[in-house]
């Protein structure tokens, strides 16, 4: 078996207080060092910069018009263009005295170039993620002290309404689009001044020379979608976007094939989220055409299929999508086409397993079965990535290696990680199976919480970013996440639960969507709030006399027991302890969503956010299940 991992420090005994520590790792594409940046490259604008002088007449941003409510073809700007723009914004933004900008939409052109513009002045940008809500926007603008805020038309009113509490620093709000003579009106009677973006651009000074930058510059605050407590401002340097930038461009030349001007991606995944920054501006470094999702995520795969791109990045829920609607397509099409793709399948699956690359595992099958369900993302996609799992950003899989399916991969060129034992649970990073916290160090790390040194000092230790997600070093040098420090509690007598390992064995159940695990330290016993599968529950309902809606239906204590010991079954196949199984389940007919401040928006539990919205649930699961056992 090849080995992806070189040692390159040994393991620490503990020390006092301190935990012992295994080895340290590199890939072995970094075995002689970590990726070290060209000399002379100071800021990610002189990527942009570079592509634009190399292939100035390239398609750099493109949109899908729409006209009478149907949408058009992609319409774009080109590098030139997109360059010309981005100088213009840039100098505004100075002739305004910005110093911290804010950006806050989803993605778009003028989004990028806003960044752009920023990158070309050194003013480091603040993204507002679009479903934060006026709350956090409030906050971030106040804590990062932004003072020039460009903001998406749908988002107008957002920003409006926290605008009173906002007046500190925030002087100037530019609008992607349009302006209202209300809407600046009511920004006006506060002293903030409220441009369209045609107009703000007109403010730019002729031939304005452009600021001296240096790598170790900040470059952005990424706010954390925070799932306890406020928003962290994670601060980024010029050097460490550079470096993740340069990484994704080394694995590639190393295993597959390096992005060129040919390619396009397609932009969906939100840019107020570093993945995708990360991922863009790659695709800028390398002359490559971004195409941008219209919004409406009934059109999403029509977007797609439109652009036809050969770079997609998506999250773990939109690949479990498609693989689901793959399934329901295949069981529709007649027992012959389900027996051909299932054969198919476990064809190539066969010979992955074996080692054959993914283009020499099954080209007459490729052919014949999937290259139909390419189509469903154009026809022309080459590389898929997934972000939001753990570690994303600090570890990799490796293209055509089979066995890194369900790991998640080994360190990139720029990382160094280790594991950091866990007593408390049984974790020992110096075992025959190492096991314990991973503990990364490197090129690409944040540089501290913005004004939370406090924060900052909890997780990085001796130079150490500790993440809190539990892994398992695998015989091949990937990581396997098994579990995670936080979100444990104890149950009144005395059992250490870590919730999340539970809810992705009771997610195994096909029966639900989404489920959310309590317990407490005064309660002796586990339940959840579970989102079940429509179809499921109409199938049993229908298959059982049961009559009624999807909402009565999840109300029906049949239903609920169906469910439960659907789920508790799952949990005994594999083998969870007597007081991880779930003693009741409220059933929810709505999935939990962002609107309701349940989720981050990246799929994340808010469990504080979910306890606030399901107590009196909760309470009465707790009151059922008591009477139940007594």
């Amino acid at each position: 078996m090849s080995v992806y991992t070189v040692q390159v420090e040994d393991a620490r005994p503990p020390l006092g207080e301190k935990p012992s520590a295994g080895p340290v790792y590199r890939c072995i594409y970094a075995k002689d060092g970590l990726l070290e940046l060209p000399t002379g490259l100071e800021s990610p604008w002189e990527f942009f910069s570079h592509s634009v002088e190399k292939t100035p007449r390239n398609r750099m941003l493109g949109h899908r018009e729409v006209v009478d409510g149907k949408a058009g073809p992609y319409v774009w700007k080109t590098y030139q263009e997109v360059y010309d723009e981005a100088i213009q914004v840039g100098s505004a933004i100075r002739s305004r005295g910005g110093a911290r900008c804010g950006i806050y939409g989803s993605n778009c052109a003028e989004w990028i170039i806003t960044m752009e513009a920023c990158n070309s002045h050194g003013i480091y940008y603040v993204p507002l993620y679009d479903t934060l809500g006026a709350n956090a926007v409030e906050f971030v603008v106040n804590h990062a002290e932004v003072s020039i805020a460009f903001v998406q038309e749908n988002r107008i009113q957002s920003i409006l309404k926290c605008l009173p509490r906002c007046t500190s620093h925030l002087k100037t709000i530019i609008s992607f689009g349009k302006v209202t003579d209300e809407q600046r009106k009511e920004a006006e009677q506060l002293g903030i001044s409220f441009f369209a973006w045609k107009e703000f651009t007109s403010l730019a000074t002729p031939d304005d020379k452009l600021p001296t930058k240096a790598k170790t510059d900040i470059c952005t605050i990424m706010y954390t979608s925070g799932t306890t407590g406020e928003p962290k401002g994670v601060l980024l340097t010029n050097e460490a976007m550079m470096h993740q930038v340069l990484s994704m461009d080394k694995l590639l030349y190393e295993t597959d094939k390096v992005l060129t001007e040919e390619d396009c991606y397609f932009s969906f995944l939100p840019l107020a989220h570093v993945f995708d920054q990360i991922v863009e501006t790659y695709c800028i470094y390398k002359g490559a055409s971004i195409g941008f999702f219209g919004g409406d995520v009934r059109y999403l795969m029509a977007d797609v299929q439109e652009l036809k791109p050969t770079f997609f990045c998506g999250v773990p829920r939109i690949f479990d999508r498609i693989y689901t609607g793959t399934q329901e397509k295949v069981s529709s099409g007649g027992a012959l086409k389900k027996i051909l793709y299932q054969y198919a399948y476990s064809y190539k699956l066969k010979n992955l397993e074996a080692g054959l690359k993914q283009d020499e595992a099954s080209p007459l099958f490729d052919n014949l079965v999937f290259d139909k369900i390419k189509q469903v993302l154009g026809g022309r996609v080459r590389i898929i990535a997934s972000g939001a799992a753990p570690c994303a950003g600090c570890f990799t899989s490796i293209a055509n290696v089979h066995p890194m399916i369900g790991t998640v991969g080994v360190p990139v060129v720029t990382i160094e990680a280790r594991l950091e034992s866990v007593p408390e649970m049984g974790y020992d990073a110096l075992s025959t199976v190492p096991r314990g916290e991973i503990c990364l160090r490197g090129k690409t790390m944040f540089s501290g919480y913005y004004k939370r040194p406090d924060l900052t000092d909890e997780v990085v230790v001796d130079g150490w970013f500790h993440t809190g997600d539990i892994g398992e070093w695998q015989s091949n040098g990937a990581m396997k996440i098994i579990d995670r420090k936080k979100n444990i509690f104890k149950l009144s007598q005395g059992e250490y639960v870590a919730v999340e390992n539970l809810e992705n064995t009771f997610g195994q159940c096909p029966l639900i969507t989404m489920v959310w695990v309590y317990g407490n330290s005064f309660e002796s016993f586990l339940v959840a709030v579970v989102v079940p599968d429509r179809k499921a529950i109409e199938d049993w309902a229908a298959a059982h006399n049961e009559t009624g809606d999807f909402q009565s239906l999840c109300e029906n204590p049949k239903a609920r027991k169906y469910i439960l010991d659907e789920l508790n079954s799952i949990g005994q196949k594999n083998r969870l302890r007597g007081f991880e199984m779930l003693k009741a389940v409220y059933l929810e007919p709505n999935p939990f969503d962002f609107e309701r401040g349940l989720i981050t928006p990246t799929f994340k539990l808010k469990r504080q956010q979910l306890l606030k919205h399901y107590k009196d649930c909760i309470d009465q699961l707790y009151v059922e299940a008591k009477k139940t056992k007594a």
